[in-house]
């Protein structure tokens, strides 16, 4: 059995005190959900602060992303070696890190080996552009992202893969339930190709974009999707809350 895991990625949001505010009121009630996994990934700044709230729960932390390299000259980074103790995860090849930034699959394949190297779980990005999808290059581009992110880095279990399609992150076209199961079933079946079937098989993929409390079971209810990734909505303490408890009640 595949543990669900809700991971909440606030992206550029949140002062430390509006940080502190938001977790301290959900996390009596997500301490609480047995049946889940989850995460909560703040900006960089609140991260010690969020981990020692979180002190005696189940909840877990990860950061938004990191750079490859241990130390040195890199001004404005964070390594892996400064997140470690921090959390237990990292987001990395997040579609707006691919963007704006302008970070390629080689890049993140040197984040996710530096980032196994310091006993952080990454959580890796794949997705398709609205361009793409429509030229019915999906699995095609899901292919290479994978192929190249992972190049030479062998069976792992705490790698987690999050599909985010490009064209539905904050957009509020979310894809539907069944168009992601075989999207995400399409990527088990590569990683099988790519590892082996008894590691695909473990894997766990999570969905993500345009995710909220109203659509969530059509995620979760599917056979190959074993969570999500929430980006706008997990800002909102009610609302993630309410996501969170779908998911927990759902695998009773």
């Amino acid at each position: 059995m595949r543990t669900p895991v809700i991971a909440a990625n606030w992206k550029m949001n949140t002062t430390i005190p509006e940080a502190n505010n938001l977790v301290s009121q959900m996390k009596y009630k997500l301490n609480l959900m047995e049946n889940i996994e989850i995460i909560i990934c703040p900006p960089f700044i609140s991260l010690s602060v969020i981990k020692e709230l979180l002190k005696g729960t189940s909840i877990e932390t990860g950061a938004q992303n990191m750079y490859s390299e241990k130390e040195g000259a890199y001004t404005g980074e964070i390594s892996p070696q400064m997140l470690r103790g921090l959390c237990e995860y990292v987001i990395l090849g997040h579609s707006e890190r691919r963007f704006y930034f302008s970070e390629n699959d080689d890049i993140v394949n040197k984040k996710i080996k530096s980032a196994l190297m310091y006993d952080l779980k990454p959580i890796l990005c794949i997705g398709e552009s609205l361009i793409e999808k429509e030229s019915n290059k999906t699995e095609e581009i899901l292919s290479e992202q994978l192929d190249k992110g992972l190049h030479e880095i062998a069976n792992n279990k705490d790698l987690i893969i999050a599909y985010e399609p490009l064209w539905a992150i904050g957009t509020g076209m979310a894809a539907n339930g069944e168009e992601a199961n075989i999207t995400i079933k399409f990527i088990r079946d590569k990683m099988a190709q790519l590892w082996n079937k008894t590691t695909s098989d473990a894997l766990r993929i999570l969905y993500g974009g345009s995710v909220k409390s109203n659509n969530i079971i059509e995620f979760v209810s599917k056979p190959d999707i074993d969570g999500v990734l929430v980006g706008g909505a997990s800002l909102k303490a009610k609302e993630f809350l309410n996501i969170a408890n779908q998911i927990d009640n759902y695998q009773q």
